[in-house]
């Protein structure tokens, strides 16, 4: 039998999320392809200078402790790149993830082609890219997806031994049916209706298999490194109780809930310092990106 990521965390990633190509894509997008690769060629032996979900990879990596690699079956994360790129870039992509230690190991490059097609026989329980159309056809195949906003802050260094993720609740954990009361009738009918529903659970959203996946991870936890999780959410009291008993009733935990009754969310996500933060209106995360890593998630009535 050959190797399987069966039992494994994976996330798949595009080169751009995991390493800062924004100079090489800018001329990728001023002239054309060939440019750029002859550009990569150039720059083989430069590591790339970390991207935004680098800290994010580089940490869940930390759970394979000494036995990550495609070889071991001790390896609880596997990470693949999945990318536009060409398979001369890949040498870049893959000779960078060296230089850091990344244990980096498997990769598909489609030069320009879409390459979301991939994340079935990867089972990935995770997507994330710059790419706007590659994550939407990544969230309706039932994948967890983000485009990563690449100008986002990086990552603080202050938490090494603790992956922390941040989650919004509706759309992203839950389904977008509240959203909808919101946007149709306003924040009484809203707030009415969650507290009416209060005991009755939330239809899942695109992210509960990754927080479910995450959560497995943490039940047994690596030697030096464990996961922290938050609910950040524009909900506020009544309707709260909903989101905690949703997250109840599929037993699974999150270490912070913040509901902040529409207050701007990135002040809140400074302070708790995630490694990535996921939300599907673009508003929010082009104001948490000013401090946290971020990603859109394009899935519910928001994106519409």
């Amino acid at each position: 039998m050959g190797n399987t990521l069966a039992g494994r965390l994976v996330v798949a990633i595009s080169s751009r999320a995991l390493f800062d190509f924004e100079e090489e894509n800018r001329l990728f997008e001023a002239t054309d392809d060939r440019a750029y690769m002859q550009l990569q060629l150039q720059r083989l032996d430069e590591p790339a200078r970390p991207g935004v979900a680098f800290s994010l990879v580089n940490k869940l990596l930390a759970f394979n402790g000494n036995g990550s690699g495609s070889g071991s079956g001790a390896a609880r994360v596997e990470v693949v790149i999945l990318s536009r790129n060409d398979p001369v870039s890949g040498m870049r992509v893959f000779r960078s993830a060296q230089h850091y230690q990344l244990a980096v190991e498997r990769g598909v490059f489609t030069r320009g082609q879409s390459p979301w097609r991939y994340l079935k026989p990867l089972a990935a329980n995770l997507f994330l890219s710059t790419n706007e159309a590659d994550v939407r056809s990544a969230l309706q195949a039932g994948v967890p997806a983000a485009r990563v906003y690449p100008h986002s802050a990086r990552a603080s260094d202050a938490h090494p031994d603790e992956v922390r993720i941040a989650f919004d609740g509706d759309a992203v954990l839950f389904s977008d049916e509240a959203e909808r009361v919101f946007r149709l009738s306003g924040l009484d009918a809203f707030q009415s209706h969650e507290r009416e529903r209060a005991a009755t659970p939330l239809a899942p959203g695109p992210f509960k298999p990754l927080l479910l996946a995450l959560q497995q991870l943490q039940r047994q936890p690596a030697e030096r490194m464990r996961i922290r999780t938050a609910l950040v959410t524009a909900r506020s009291a009544p309707a709260h109780e909903r989101a905690i008993r949703t997250l109840m009733d599929w037993a699974i935990e999150v270490d912070e809930a913040m509901f902040l009754g529409g207050l701007p969310k990135g002040e809140f996500l400074r302070e708790f310092e995630p490694d990535f933060f996921f939300d599907d209106q673009t508003g929010h995360v082009e104001h948490a990106a000013g401090h946290v890593p971020s990603g859109h998630v394009a899935a519910g009535v928001a994106n519409l």
